[in-house]
């Protein structure tokens, strides 16, 4: 067979008949892969191990899941299989010929595992080379491949098949967002014409026809052409495309798109977009570095406004020589594309204790108790990314007679260092719209994403996000009778608005603000940047203030009215998380980022915002809930319902601000509902993601009442004992004019179906009158439950409160002018150092930017 010549020859061990015999016990343990397996070829499901590891990968030849040497026998001892592909690739050095040059020591005719290539190694030097066998276990009898001749067919064909599969993490679901881009196949060995071109930062057009937009930087000689022409009008003549015709120079970069996380990549003789992992010494040999490039609305890059000011470099600590720091804690993570706010986050969780304790100090329980396929539990993944960001297994610096080399020869041996969390951002991600597409995404959605994760995935007796869990206390006053109401909810995050008005600097802001206009008339470089300076307490001082309670309908008037409502801290939790309300609408509506200047405090006192109560001479709202008017028609009435239902979901105000914009009121409201309620700027995102769907202004259908009663009640925290309905759907019943008990047997009837129990009640009219007798009964009955219900939830959310004085020990920094584009970092300190994780970038930091951060991490300090 052809994939023969992919396998290192050898002798045979045994005679054709004995590997038959060998291998007949195991034949009915050994699949072939069919469409819709999930092959995992390249990563353990226990550790960041591969075929490049030392001990390889062992790749079962039943369920396809593949295992590092330290978890090969956790899977054979609970599976029992014993018949595993073992791959490795080896990395070997060439032999320097004769002539100086050096010659490819090839026993393989090509690679043939789809892996990952290592953007250190110098392919002058170096070169990759794959070996595979079958391994028998428990003896671990190895079968060298290929042995096609010698070995029955449902082998071969099986592991023909297993090689020849593809990534588990390309699109196989429809609700997956777009296609995972592949490396293109010229990149690596791409020719770079050294013609002396240099690409200016700004100013570029077409050289063959003066066209200023859709613009395109040839890889290969440096030519500025335009693309196609697109059925709009917009885009070009397509003289990008002709010189490929012309030339066969096959990658291009589209100008304008080019920043620290990557670019455009386009291969013409590919015809579809690719990734180019040497893109940064591509766009090096036409004098573009792209850790100073960032993408701006009018095409200009910051580093045009002033480097020593951008934030790509503040924060990024550029221009600054970093000592790269190894060893356990300090292991970076790769960036899979636009991952970088995953990347941030994780680091940031995992230097806190309780979560290394929870997953990596329960990591030998996680991994022995995990389900059969550990690729699909949440626990697994997480006690995995612990371990690989902990143990300094994936961070160990080079050896000392390798940095002398280094020095020597000005070149990088290769390296392994870090973790690509590949298989953890497809777990987690599944199912979720944005999470799970390529483009770049909030890191404090993401943040709440994981917690809710972590919340409904206990590990042990402790859950571990309890220490960001901290009680709200809402105070909500009618302006007019002066009466007030207090409610208490759960947060996880402390939301700071930047006070604008407050800035220090006003006088240069203006100066500048003129400035930046005269330049842009005159089409001028802009001026230097001048940044907002705002006093951390002003920040803290706008948190306190009331704010205004649109729509609010006061109990003591029975009518609409005035309210303000303050927020204070009910309990303190033991971490704070602090964000920074950064992120805003412009003028034509586009989210921006305020570039800002914050002195965020390394000790933090909130003492002063702890709740107090209701206070002496205060008059509470009555308990009164807004009239609902009831139509006569049951259809009407299950219409009211539906509405209602919604209405639980749904934030009207994010509605309302997304709908004065001039989206379709039925499109506004479904971004509000798809996106959990996370406010205007996450759904007006996803109005971007959607507006071209065919269905985008169809009204929101919600799902079948049953899986509301279920799903939204679970959402709103309602606490269900056994055969006993959700409050909430009784509440909503109750509303309707109907008895408590009676609305409890609908419901329980139905099984909690509002729709059918509505539907019940209209079919049993006589049932009312006949069930007053019991009502003492059932009052008793009531009783007794909210009695159990009172002892189940006497303690109410899980919270660890304590005084509200802190200390920063970490941060994440944004680049870039909103959520959907840019770059994050984060900062951490550790052993009494300042650390930045940039991706895979691991160094000592000089320089923290602690005032343009984003997300604070603090901890609480012991009294």
């Amino acid at each position: 067979m052809e994939r023969a010549a992919l396998f290192r020859g050898g002798d045979a061990q045994m005679a054709a008949g004995d590997l038959g015999e060998l291998l007949v016990p195991y034949m009915p343990t050994i699949r072939v892969p069919k469409s819709g397996d999930r092959v995992y070829k390249t990563e353990c499901a226990f550790s960041y191990d591969s075929p490049d590891s030392e001990g390889g990968l062992y790749v079962c030849m039943n369920t396809f899941l593949g295992f590092g040497r330290e978890h090969i026998e956790r899977h054979y001892r609970k599976t029992g299989q014993c018949v595993y592909l073992h791959l490795k690739r080896h990395v070997i050095e060439k032999v320097p010929g004769a002539s100086g040059g050096a010659l490819p020591k090839r026993r393989n005719a090509k690679l043939f595992l789809d892996l990952e290539t290592n953007s250190d190694l110098n392919s002058d030097d170096f070169e990759y080379e794959d070996e595979a066998k079958l391994i028998i276990f428990p003896d671990h009898y190895e079968i060298s491949l290929p042995n096609i001749e010698e070995l029955p067919a449902l082998v071969t064909i099986a592991c023909d098949a297993l090689l020849s599969a593809k990534s588990p993490y390309r699109k196989q679901e429809s609700d997956s967002w777009e296609e995972e881009l592949q490396a293109s196949k010229h990149a690596k060995t791409l020719v770079q014409l050294d013609n002396g071109v240099r690409i200016p930062p700004s100013g570029w057009k077409c050289s063959k026809c003066d066209l200023r937009e859709n613009l395109w930087l040839n890889l290969t000689d440096g030519s500025v052409l335009c693309g196609k022409w697109f059925f709009d009008g917009s885009g070009g003549n397509g003289h990008a495309v002709e010189h490929y015709k012309e030339t066969g120079y096959p990658l291009a970069v589209k100008l304008g798109t080019i920043t620290p996380d990557g670019a455009d990549v386009y291969s013409f003789d590919e015809e579809e977009p690719v990734l180019d992992p040497h893109i940064a010494k591509h766009l090096a040999h036409f004098g573009i570095d792209m850790l100073q490039m960032q993408v701006t609305e009018n095409g200009l890059r910051d580093n045009d406004i002033k480097p020593r000011v951008s934030e790509w470099e503040v924060i990024q600590e550029a221009g600054v020589k970093l000592k790269p720091m190894y060893g356990p804690g300090y292991t970076g993570m790769r960036n899979l594309g636009n991952s970088c706010y995953l990347n941030a986050v994780m680091q940031a969780i995992f230097s806190i204790p309780e979560f290394q304790r929870a997953y990596v100090g329960n990591l030998p329980r996680i991994f022995d108790y995990s389900p059969l396929d550990p690729t699909q539990d949440f626990n697994t993944q997480m006690a995995k990314l612990g371990h690989g960001l902990l143990s300094g297994q994936y961070s160990k610096p080079p050896m000392k007679s390798e940095l002398i080399e280094q020095v020597m020869k000005e070149e990088h041996k290769p390296q392994h260092n870090g973790i690509s969390p590949r298989m953890f951002k497809a777990f987690i991600s599944k199912g979720h719209p944005e999470f799970s597409s390529n483009r770049q995404q909030d890191a404090q959605e993401f943040f709440l994403h994981l917690i809710n994760l972590v919340e409904r995935n206990p590990v042990g007796s402790e859950n571990p996000s309890d220490v960001f869990r901290f009680l709200v206390e809402e105070r909500t006053q009618c302006c007019q009778s002066r009466k007030v109401r207090y409610t208490e909810r759960v947060d996880y995050i402390m939301q700071l608005p930047v006070a604008m008005e407050a800035a220090t600097n006003k006088d240069e802001l203006i100066a500048y603000e003129l400035k930046r206009r005269e330049a842009e008339a005159a089409r001028r470089p802009p001026p230097e940047l001048v940044r907002a300076k705002i006093p951390f307490s002003a920040c803290l001082q706008a948190f306190s203030e009331p704010s205004n309670v649109e729509d609010f309908w006061s109990s003591a008037l029975q009518a609409k009215s005035a309210g303000v409502k303050t927020s204070r801290f009910a309990s303190f939790p033991e971490y704070l998380v602090v964000q920074i309300k950064k992120f805003t609408f412009g003028l034509d509506w586009i989210p921006k980022k305020l570039d800002v200047s914050i002195d965020m405090p390394d000790f933090l006192d909130i003492s002063h915002l702890r709740a107090r109560g209701l206070q002496p001479g205060e008059e509470e709202l009555p308990d009164i809930a807004p009239p609902i008017v009831i139509p006569d028609d049951p259809k009407d009435l299950l219409s009211l319902i539906r509405s209602f239902l919604v209405a639980l979901d749904i934030d009207e105000s994010s509605v309302m601000q997304l709908a004065e914009m001039g989206f379709p009121l039925e499109a506004c409201r479904k971004a509000v509902y798809y996106t959990g309620n996370l406010g205007a700027e996450v759904a007006f995102n996803w109005i971007i993601a959607h507006m071209e769907e065919p269905d985008f202004a169809e009204p929101l259908v919600i799902p079948a009442f049953g899986e509301v009663a279920s799903s939204g009640a679970a959402a709103l925290g309602a606490v269900a004992l056994d055969n006993q309905p959700p409050e909430e759907m009784v509440a909503i019943i109750i509303s309707m004019g109907f008895q408590r008990n009676l609305a409890i047997q609908a419901l329980k009837a139905t099984n909690s179906n509002l729709e059918r129990a509505l539907e019940w009640i209209f079919s049993h009219p006589d049932l009312e009158e006949e069930i007053e007798p019991a009502l003492d009964t059932m009052d008793m009955e009531n009783n007794t439950n909210a009695n159990i219900l009172s002892e189940t939830g006497s303690e109410g959310p899980r919270i660890k409160d304590g005084p509200g004085r802190y200390e920063l020990f970490g941060f994440i920094s944004h680049m870039g002018t909103s959520t959907m584009s840019g770059h994050y970092v984060c900062h951490l300190k550790k052993e009494g150092r300042w650390v930045i994780y940039n991706d895979l970038r691991v160094c000592a930091s000089e320089r923290p930017p602690k005032d343009l951060g984003y997300i604070y991490f603090y901890h609480r300090i012991p009294s």
